[in-house]
């Protein structure tokens, strides 16, 4: 098995083996302010949110090839991000607009607003069954 991270400081995702080894880098270009990642082993996918200049959430393969933008628009500070297995949606948390949303984490579209609160600063979000879980600070 792997471990995927982000780091905040280089603004890299890599990825390692579980004991440490075979450490490298799979995402060093076009990062800003990488914060959650998200890996779907058996779709072969890893998604990020980012809080940069442009914040977005992204989506490429296990090895970082292929990199695409799934959302870009109505977000400012997303962080948390989880995957549902069983209906194959995308959940973000965005801790300025205090929203939980979903998309289609295929397609990126059917997007919709799960839960929309005022002044909760959302920090994490986990999916888990009929389940929604999150954090706020």
């Amino acid at each position: 098995g792997n471990i995927y991270w982000t780091d905040h400081g280089f603004n890299l995702i890599e990825v390692a083996r579980l004991n440490g080894s075979f450490r490298y880098v799979i995402i060093s270009q076009g990062l800003d302010q990488p914060r959650s990642i998200a890996v779907h082993p058996e779709k072969g996918y890893l998604f990020w949110t980012e809080w940069g200049q442009t914040p977005c959430i992204g989506r490429a393969h296990l090895d970082g090839s292929e990199k695409v933008v799934l959302v870009s628009l109505g977000i400012a500070w997303p962080n948390g991000i989880s995957i549902d297995y069983e209906e194959n949606k995308l959940y973000w948390c965005d801790a300025r607009t205090d929203k939980i949303e979903r998309i289609d984490l295929e397609s990126g579209g059917s997007r919709e607003i799960v839960l929309s609160g005022s002044n909760v600063d959302m920090f994490s979000v986990a999916v888990f069954g009929a389940y929604i879980y999150w954090s706020d600070r």
